[in-house]
């Protein structure tokens, strides 16, 4: 549509606030994060869940993901990624600035905290005693809501999720 107004040299107005709030929207997850660790992410080890726009695909484009790393990036973290589909994708995109991983498991070894970005089926029932017992610290955003805030909390990780 925003293609088609700007041929038509139209001035969709409301098409532009909605695309404004979807950039702002991608902000807020890694400024959560770059909030919890009081802005200095040097040495931090951030994990990522999901790299593609949406599960099932391998399409980055628009993805949440590409925004999140680069801001992560600039503020010194190492990031570690792990995606079932869109990992090739993303190397075209930040090579070797970021680490690829095998599985979810080996992507949060050694994490101070987890971003999850995209809700993959297989990022929806984790095995989380594993998971807290590989990371170094259990602390999760999930961009997603994908877990259950008071459950989450009651199996010991610090847990912050999108509006709510």
């Amino acid at each position: 549509m925003a293609k088609s107004a700007q041929e038509y040299n139209y001035d969709f107005r409301i098409l532009k606030a909605v695309m404004h709030v979807n950039e702002l929207q991608k902000e807020i997850l890694s400024s959560k994060i770059i909030n919890y660790f009081e802005g200095d992410l040097s040495g931090k080890t951030i994990a990522i869940w999901g790299l593609a726009f949406k599960p099932n695909t391998d399409d980055i484009r628009e993805a949440p993901a590409l925004t999140i790393i680069s801001r992560l990036l600039n503020k010194g973290a190492h990031i570690k990624v792990y995606d079932p589909e869109a990992m090739e994708n993303v190397k075209g995109i930040f090579n070797s600035r970021i680490t690829y991983c095998d599985n979810e498991y080996d992507c949060i070894e050694n994490a101070e905290a987890l971003a999850v970005i995209t809700e993959w089926n297989e990022f929806r029932a984790p095995d989380f005693d594993k998971m807290k017992s590989i990371m170094k610290a259990p602390v999760i955003f999930d961009g997603r809501n994908i877990y259950d805030v008071n459950s989450t909390r009651n199996k010991g990780f610090y847990y912050d999720s999108i509006g709510r």
